[in-house]
């Protein structure tokens, strides 16, 4: 997958800020550059934050196709491909994108998360509609990145970091988690961080969840049930998506060949890695890259 450094160069055609250090950028967009991003299809190891200002916009995630309308806030987590199918004429919005490894080094994620299911662990929940003055704070906030990042702020690195806390502590607000019914306790949330923490690093050789569970000191039975009771989603789903979005990634931009492919992915056999993909992709290894 892409990184924010490759998402620059592919998108913005250079490096955003001759100092930049690929870890968090801000930017309004409008219908051209939205577009652009299709040349990623989808494949980038960070999260990013939309919100539409004006316009609309169709875009096809995880194979389910939404429509996004004013003060709409999209918000794109590692391991899903989008497709930005149409965007309106009058299309504005503006975008926040993070780092994956940031954003879960931000302590106060970590808060939320046990405090509510936030949006950034439902990978099956992009959309949020903001009201008016939610729209604003985040928008605000968001505006405040963009100036920090084109200042000459000698501790610009930890300024953005702290407002991007802040930008998720609004985010966190405006939707009014912090609800008794959905509290998470502290030590699930942790267990949950460090499992999505090891996985970006271990997930081409490891398919087990044994190997996670170790690595964290506690039985696959209870990883299994935090990673339920957090998000909905098993192991097993998180392990599957990162594995199809590098096979997607590799069989669009690579010249590696579909064996080369299944062996840096570590599957057993290339029948076995194109079983994989069939049932997750819905089409072989071979139809996929050929319609690329």
């Amino acid at each position: 997958m892409y990184s924010l450094k490759e998402l620059g160069y592919m998108v913005f055609g250079e490096q955003p800020e001759e100092d930049w250090d690929g870890k968090l950028y801000c930017l309004e967009t409008d219908a051209a550059s939205t577009i652009r991003t299709n040349e990623t299809n989808g494949f980038m190891m960070g999260f990013s934050y939309t919100i539409v200002l004006q316009g609309s916009l169709t875009l096809r995630y995880n194979g389910q196709e939404m429509s996004f309308q004013q003060n709409d806030l999209y918000i794109y987590s590692p391991g899903l491909q989008v497709t930005i199918l149409t965007v309106s004429d009058d299309y504005r919005g503006i975008c926040l994108i993070a780092d994956e490894h940031l954003t879960f080094e931000t302590p106060n994620v970590h808060d939320m998360i046990r405090i509510a299911y936030l949006p950034i662990v439902q990978l099956y929940q992009p959309r949020i509609s903001l009201n008016n003055d939610a729209a604003n704070t985040l928008t605000g906030r968001m505006r405040e990145i963009i100036a920090c990042l084109h200042s000459n702020h000698l501790y610009k690195a930890e300024v953005l970091r702290m407002l991007y806390a802040l930008f998720l502590l609004d985010l966190n607000n405006s939707q009014n988690l912090a609800l008794n019914n959905q509290r998470i306790p502290k030590r699930q949330a942790e267990i949950f961080i460090n499992f999505i923490q090891l996985l970006p690093d271990h997930f081409t050789e490891r398919h087990d969840i044994g190997f996670y569970a170790d690595r964290l000191n506690i039985s696959t039975v209870y990883l299994s049930r935090v990673v339920r009771q957090v998000t909905g989603r098993t192991v097993i789903d998180y392990i599957n998506q990162m594995l199809l979005m590098e096979a997607s990634f590799l069989l669009s931009t690579s010249a590696l060949s579909i064996t080369q492919i299944a062996e840096r992915l570590h599957f057993a056999d290339t029948p076995s890695f194109s079983k994989f993909f069939l049932r997750m992709k819905g089409q072989s290894p071979r139809d996929y890259r050929e319609k690329q």
